[in-house]
């Protein structure tokens, strides 16, 4: 994620930095001009007293206006140059030459000269830099010694002082403005490319905003499409199951010539039916079956076998093991689901004779045990389920892996079968 603080900063140095650029391209452009001028005024200021001849003061005139054209036709002809060139050496040489003729005749144009103590790197290549600002220091050592020639030997001495120091001077410059150049690169090149970086985060970013919505939808639809499926296997556990149980009984009802025996099939078809209706009303609601309302997971079980045993004929045995702890309404919920499909399956199926369920409280797991001593099958060979069909076995291996538990199938033609399913112990919140 970028950096919100560094942003601001970064945009300030990069304004600074453009700031102090055009600062320099103005000081460019019009500093040969307001140093031209001003040698020229202080020049001609100075012309009687220093004693300037008639020749001498319009020879200055002429190359005054050289000077001036030379800089108009540089300004043209140096629009998108950034490094030193062949006609930036020749501009930089003539400009000197014409600098120097000045100053050897009126000292005060030293002025003139000075424009280029500041743009010899920019316009020389590095080999000419130092002489360049040689023959500038010179110039403006003459001046400062009272004019060039130097008189005697005495002006000669303070003349190559001078010279000495203003190139001492020069050179130290130089170099630290070389040093602050590289330096203020750098940092340029740094800030650019850290703007860049914080371009492609927030792209990034963007990116991922992009697709936390995506992955919000594809959630917000696997979460409908789950919820179908949880709806559809409570309506196929409960009601298709109670109906299938109503149905069986009022068959049985319908074909006793005992009239005692037919009541009491209807009885339990009106018992179902009621049983049906209170599931039916807790899965809109989404709430635990009925069952479990009063006893928890092993009471629930305790009566769905034998109410299975009694309508199915079957001999049906229940057993608990482990310490007995109350679960999380979800866990109870499942397992009591399981056991419900697997019971209806061996009554449709199985034709078993015995079946025993066994509720094992083993740790941190719970394992649900449903076996009988029915015909058996091959499990590789169930076939898928159909419309007309129920959940079977893979609604009871959804059931279990929703609350990241598993199921197991084991079985053979003739050999009985065995169910078991397995769940986290997630106990029951107060």
């Amino acid at each position: 994620m970028p950096d919100t603080d560094a942003m601001p900063h970064t945009t300030d140095v990069t304004r600074n930095w453009s700031g102090i650029e055009q600062r320099w391209a103005l000081l460019y452009r019009w500093g040969p001009y307001v140093l031209l001028g001003t040698g020229t005024v202080l020049a001609a200021a100075t012309a009687a007293p220093l004693g300037m001849t008639r020749a001498e003061v319009y020879a200055c005139g002429v190359l005054v206006v050289a000077a001036l054209v030379l800089q108009l036709w540089w300004e043209r002809a140096s629009r998108g140059a950034g490094e030193p060139t062949r006609t930036s050496t020749v501009y930089f040489a003539v400009r000197m030459a014409i600098g120097f003729a000045l100053t050897w005749m009126n000292p005060l144009f030293a002025f003139q000269v000075a424009v280029n103590y500041w743009d010899a790197g920019r316009l020389l290549p590095k080999r000419l830099v130092v002489p360049g600002l040689l023959a500038a220091a010179a110039a403006v050592a003459g001046s400062q010694s009272g004019g060039l020639p130097p008189d005697g030997l005495t002006g000669w001495l303070v003349f190559l002082g001078l010279m000495a120091v203003n190139l001492g001077l020069l050179l130290l410059f130089s170099h630290l403005a070389r040093m602050e150049e590289d330096r203020a690169r750098t940092q340029a090149a740094a800030i650019a490319a850290l703007e860049r970086t914080n371009t492609a985060l927030q792209q990034a970013l963007d990116e991922n905003a992009a697709l936390h919505s995506q992955l919000l939808v594809q959630a917000r639809e696997a979460g409908v499409a789950d919820e179908r499926r949880r709806l559809a296997a409570e309506i196929h556990d409960t009601l298709a199951q109670g109906l299938t149980g109503i149905i069986a009984q009022l068959q049985v009802a319908a074909n006793t010539p005992d009239p005692v025996a037919g009541r009491d099939r209807l009885d339990r078809a009106l018992a179902l039916a009621r049983e049906s209706l209170g599931e039916a009303r807790r899965s809109v609601h989404n709430l635990s079956p009925v069952a479990l309302a009063d006893g928890g997971l092993p009471g629930a079980l305790r009566r769905t076998v034998a109410e299975w045993g009694e309508r199915s004929q079957v001999k049906a045995e229940f057993t608990v093991t482990g310490t007995a702890e109350p679960l999380h309404d979800e866990m109870a919920a499942t397992l009591l689901r399981i056991a419900q499909e697997a019971l209806s399956n061996t009554a449709r199926h199985a034709r078993a004779t015995r079946t025993g369920v066994t509720l094992s409280y083993m740790g941190d797991e719970v394992t649900l045990d449903i076996r009988d001593d029915g015909r058996g099958f091959d499990p590789l060979a169930v076939p898928a389920r159909t419309s007309a069909g129920g959940f079977g076995l893979d609604g009871m291996r959804a059931r279990a892996e929703r609350v990241a538990g598993s199921l197991t199938v084991e079985s053979e033609p003739g050999g009985g079968t065995a169910v078991s399913a397995r769940v986290p112990l997630v106990r029951h919140d107060p």
